[in-house]
């Protein structure tokens, strides 16, 4: 439950109007969040930003975008998957740039969802070293993004992180009391014992689709 808490929190700060057409956003709440990846010291973790249907929360493809201020317009760089790959621009957070997002489907509701993830992970990288460190800088991100009060006065209103969940490109099965699979979703259940282990976890096929981070309510 405090999984879907935190990304409700981080939807309702970053403004947006929806219409029949399009929706409009404040490019700073996404600035806010790139300047946290580009102050700390994170090899995988990332933030990353998608439009998502409201009710399924499935992708929202999108039919066009720009980023406009007062005396500029710039096209929106999306991908297929509706994830939007904006700049790290402190001259857009200063102009107070907007972000303008057009579905391809006009009847399409949609908004806006965060998602802490990896990135530059693949198989070879599925040792207890790796995804200990994985974990680390998942549990850094999150305190992080919370702000001081919260992660360090009230710490016991964040999410309780267990690991790290790896979705594969098809089943796997793993034989290991720290791992639960159920078709291609994996759950790693991370601790202290893991830091320096380097032998591989996994011996599949299959390549990684995602890896995010096991909040366990």
């Amino acid at each position: 439950m405090k999984s879907n808490w935190f990304c409700t929190a981080v939807l309702l700060s970053m403004s947006f109007m929806s219409q029949a057409t399009e929706f409009v956003v404040s490019y700073d709440g996404f600035y806010d969040r790139l300047k946290v990846i580009e102050k700390g010291e994170f090899e995988f973790a990332r933030i990353n930003f998608y439009v998502v249907d409201s009710t399924t929360l499935a992708p929202c493809t999108i039919g066009s975008g720009k980023i406009i201020t007062e005396n500029s317009e710039a096209p929106l760089a999306y991908t297929e998957q509706a994830q939007l790959l904006l700049p790290f621009d402190k001259k857009l957070d200063k102009d107070k740039a907007v972000l303008v997002i057009e579905p391809r489907d006009p009847q399409h509701q949609c908004q806006l969802k965060f998602q802490i993830e990896a990135e530059h992970f693949d198989t070879m990288q599925l040792t207890k070293a790796s995804l200990y460190q994985l974990h680390n800088e998942f549990d850094t991100l999150l305190s992080d993004l919370s702000g001081f009060f919260v992660s360090k006065l009230m710490r016991f209103l964040l999410p309780e992180q267990k690991g790290v969940i790896v979705e594969f490109s098809q089943p796997v099965t793993l034989d290991n009391i720290d791992i639960k699979c159920e078709r291609t979703l994996c759950h790693f259940a991370v601790d202290a014992t893991w830091d320096g282990i380097e032998t591989a976890l996994v011996d599949t096929p299959a390549s990684i689709v995602s890896v995010k981070p096991w909040i366990s309510k």
